[in-house]
């Protein structure tokens, strides 16, 4: 994976973890659509990255 996609995902999960903690406070529904946004973001970028990996191999 190329670092500024890298990069993009990994900024990308620390604002959505952090706007959850925030919003932890505020609202746990809206805490808790955050939380998910955030995994589905990580599980994203490991899928990205394993689709790269193997153009590159094959």
């Amino acid at each position: 994976m190329p670092k500024p996609l890298a990069l993009f995902f990994a900024v990308f999960s620390v604002l959505l973890m952090s706007a959850t903690a925030v919003a932890i406070s505020y609202n746990g529904w809206i805490a808790a659509l955050l939380f998910i946004l955030t995994l589905c973001s990580i599980v994203i970028g490991f899928i990205v990255s394993a689709k790269m990996k193997r153009r590159k191999q094959g």
